[in-house]
């Protein structure tokens, strides 16, 4: 059972589908309905699940969801979240019916499965140039003529094969590109102003296509040296909008308004300022925002940045981003007097950005789980499982459950094809479906 908003998307399939015996983290032993699960009266916290068993708590979801809208319409900017960190049908529902512009997307299979769920507007965060993948974007265009679908480009090279791809198709619309601006030493991106403007002339003169902004991702400036980003990434939102200015002055934009989009999920308050105002031009503007982790947030990297943010940006809605996903596993060893062994491991939580946090134990017969203290830490990780150092005075016994806190959504959710929605009290109440 789907309990959260669906957007207009259409989920009914995921709801009606079987599920069989060794869904990971399911307790199954027979064929399941997927619409059933939040009727099996399951708690996390009796160890009625299998472990580890993935969750989201959907009173922190709803916060966070409310909290992006809120703060969207404060700054006056449209939200594209990243898909690509959940790429979960139901979440991307959840996202568009508290109003997100479209859904962003990284890979040309992410976008087929969001068209075939009702997504009606992606943004390709990335350049599209595979000849497979174009004819894909091409076909699916003309497919669904409500579909509308924009691609990045930093080169007059694959601006050219865009064109010749989209003259050959019989596409009866221009396909929209937004230059993508980058920084010298990062991924992909033009690295001058010369760059950009030369990319963006070709798209505006290329047959097929239609420039329709200008893009950038913020994050690759991110680094430990706080102050030195925010810097960065302020001169690098400030190009972009100069850059915008120059294109609209030559007369390059098409369309009826112009796109500007950057936005992370560590500096997006600062994207938010720096697009806001940007007027005078031929045609509206139109900023986006691209942030996707925070709809989970976290308890390590994303969590970080976003108190930072709370702190940096006083009209911020009150009460900032709450984490919302957890990762539960069950005691398996006790070989040394403070190492306890985890039932999970690289398999089931992210290691990229931070171990897990340990949070919370339940034990074996006690009514609420009690919080892990702080001295306690996830210090190593195998496939299968994870190695809690305890500090002195505090004790776990094989079998108890233990939740942790991750660090890196994006790399939690592709470990798992299903993740359950629990309560505050951890009973389960639905599921959601991932694909990657």
């Amino acid at each position: 059972m789907n309990v959260l908003p669906n957007g207009g998307l259409s989920l009914a399939s995921l709801d009606d589908q079987t599920l069989l015996p060794g869904v990971k983290g399911l307790p199954i032993t027979a064929p399941l309905q997927q619409g059933a699960i939040g009727r099996q009266g399951w708690n996390v916290l009796r160890g009625d699940t299998s472990y580890p068993v993935a969750l989201l708590r959907q009173s922190a979801l709803e916060h966070n969801l409310d909290w992006m809208r809120k703060f969207c319409e404060h700054f006056k900017v449209a939200l594209s979240p990243h898909g690509k960190t959940t790429m979960s049908p139901q979440l991307f529902g959840a996202q568009l019916a508290n109003g997100a512009w479209g859904i962003t997307l990284a890979t040309i299979p992410q976008v087929q499965v969001a068209a075939r769920y009702g997504v009606q507007r992606v943004l390709l965060a990335n350049e599209l140039t595979g000849p497979s993948d174009i004819r894909a974007v091409l076909q699916l265009m003309k497919d669904k003529p409500q579909f509308e679908f924009f691609a990045l480009a930093d080169s007059v090279e694959g601006v050219q094969r865009l064109s010749r791809a989209v003259q050959g198709s019989g596409l009866q619309r221009e396909l929209p590109l937004l230059v993508e601006q980058g920084a010298s030493g990062k991924r992909a991106g033009c690295r001058t102003r010369e760059e950009v403007l030369n990319v963006a002339r070709a798209i505006a003169a290329a047959p097929g296509l239609q420039l329709a902004g200008i893009e950038g991702y913020e994050g690759v400036l991110t680094s430990d040296d706080r102050e030195g980003s925010v810097t960065l990434v302020n001169g690098f939102l400030q190009q972009m909008a100069e850059l915008l200015r120059q294109a609209d002055s030559e007369g390059l934009f098409g369309g009826s308004q112009i796109i500007i989009s950057a936005g992370g999920s560590s500096h997006f308050d600062l994207v938010a300022r720096g697009f806001a105002g940007i007027g005078g031009l031929s045609r509206p503007v139109l900023p986006i925002l691209r942030s996707g982790c925070y709809l989970t947030n976290d308890h390590g990297h994303y969590y970080e940045h976003t108190q930072e943010l709370s702190q940096r940006e006083p009209e911020a809605p009150p009460g900032g981003l709450q984490p919302a996903l957890e990762v539960w596993s069950v005691v398996l060893s006790r070989p040394e007097p403070n190492l306890a062994i985890l039932s999970m491991g690289k398999r089931d939580a992210s290691h990229d950005l931070g171990l897990p946090h340990p949070l919370l134990v339940q034990r074996e017969g006690a009514a609420a789980p009690e919080q892990i203290p702080a001295a306690a830490e996830i210090f190593k990780m195998n496939d299968q499982h994870a190695y809690l150092r305890l500090p002195e005075g505090f004790d776990i016994k094989v079998g108890d459950l233990v939740g942790c806190g991750i660090s890196h959504p994006c790399t939690t959710f592709d470990k798992w094809p299903m993740m359950l929605v629990v309560d505050d009290s951890y009973r389960v109440t639905g599921a959601v479906n991932t694909f990657f």
